[in-house]
């Protein structure tokens, strides 16, 4: 997890929402991910999206059957089906996403037993620490807004 925290943190550096992903199997890390939808003006472009996209072209294959996704905030829906589909074994976020959150908080995607794929949920790991790092983020636009001094 202190490996995805990095990834956040460089997705901050480039002004966009702190969130980042590793992909690990087989106990290395495989691929990174962190936000870059502002950057990149692509929806799609989540840290998991990226982190996962990665991990396949590695892997050669889409299947990451025997993967741990480690992310710093719980995935939206559209992450948590890119994880069922690419039939990734466990899942461990840090804090919860009240408002978009598809893993446990709004939806229990993964493991939703109408789907053809589930997967294991650890939830909390450095939570306190992930949920700084986007409360501090966002904190900050609110108080440079607050001042004028943009976005």
């Amino acid at each position: 997890m202190r490996e995805a925290i990095g990834e956040a943190e460089q997705a901050r550096a480039r002004g966009e929402v702190p969130v980042g992903a590793v992909v690990v199997l087989d106990g290395a890390i495989v691929s990174r991910g962190h936000n870059l939808r502002e950057s990149s003006r692509d929806p799609s472009a989540h840290a998991e999206m990226i982190a996962l996209r990665a991990a396949s072209a590695r892997q050669r294959s889409w299947r990451l059957d025997e993967a741990t996704v480690y992310v710093t905030l719980e995935p939206c829906p559209m992450c948590a089906g890119a994880l069922v589909n690419s039939r990734v074994a466990r899942v461990v976020y840090g804090c919860d996403d009240p408002k978009a959150g598809a893993v446990r908080t709004l939806y229990q995607v993964g493991s939703d037993g109408r789907l053809n794929h589930r997967f294991e949920v650890e939830v909390g790991v450095l939570g306190d620490e992930c949920a700084r790092q986007l409360s501090g983020f966002f904190e900050a636009i609110r108080a440079r807004r607050r001042h004028g001094t943009g976005h």
